[in-house]
């Protein structure tokens, strides 16, 4: 949870709904949501639980609005970190709630959660032409790295053994009784 944020872990189930954008009974969806961005993430993570199984908590989240529960985006890993301890993000909202400060406030949450779980390295991209997310990953912290034909790529490096303090700021979870933290970051092109 964030200050204006609810981070919730997407289950298989729920993330069959976003693909097919189709709400299960309880969802709240805001208008525009899922768009292609989130359906695309939603399928990603469906193949990865496929393929390897669900990566919690290094999966998919869904951006909820804290003030009303209202699905506004989503944010995510990529899989669990890699041997090297390397995870890779992406995120993305529905056009009414860019500009608000909530990609950076949702990508602040998964680096530290990140961060606390040991993970060493945060590898994001974006389109070339992504001005917006270029600017929301330098604003949490990320460091562009490099450029080619169609992206722009950047990272966040911790040294080893340098985890957060626990309860030091904003978690990836929804806050539900036992849960574990859950939240990679690739900046959907907005749709």
């Amino acid at each position: 949870m964030t200050t204006r944020l609810v981070l919730h872990p997407l289950t298989p189930a729920e993330a069959e709904c976003v693909v097919e954008g189709s709400p299960g009974p309880d969802a709240l969806w805001a208008p525009d949501y899922p768009n292609d961005g989130d359906r695309a993430g939603a399928r990603h993570f469906l193949e990865h639980c496929a393929d390897t199984g669900n990566p919690h908590p290094f999966g998919a989240y869904e951006i909820r609005l804290r003030e009303d529960g209202h699905a506004i985006g989503g944010v995510g890993f990529h899989g669990a970190p890699d041997d090297r301890g390397q995870v890779t993000i992406g995120y993305g909202l529905i056009p009414a709630m860019r500009g608000k400060g909530y990609a950076s406030e949702a990508l602040r949450a998964l680096l530290e959660f990140a961060r606390a779980a040991g993970v060493a390295s945060v590898k994001g991209d974006a389109d070339v032409d992504n001005t917006a997310s270029h600017h929301v990953m330098a604003a949490a912290g990320m460091h562009f790295v490099r450029e080619d034909d169609l992206l722009r790529h950047y990272r966040i490096d911790w040294p080893a053994g340098s985890a957060a303090e626990p309860g030091g700021g904003a978690t990836a979870t929804d806050g539900a009784a036992g849960s574990e933290p859950s939240p990679q970051v690739s900046a959907r092109r907005p749709s």
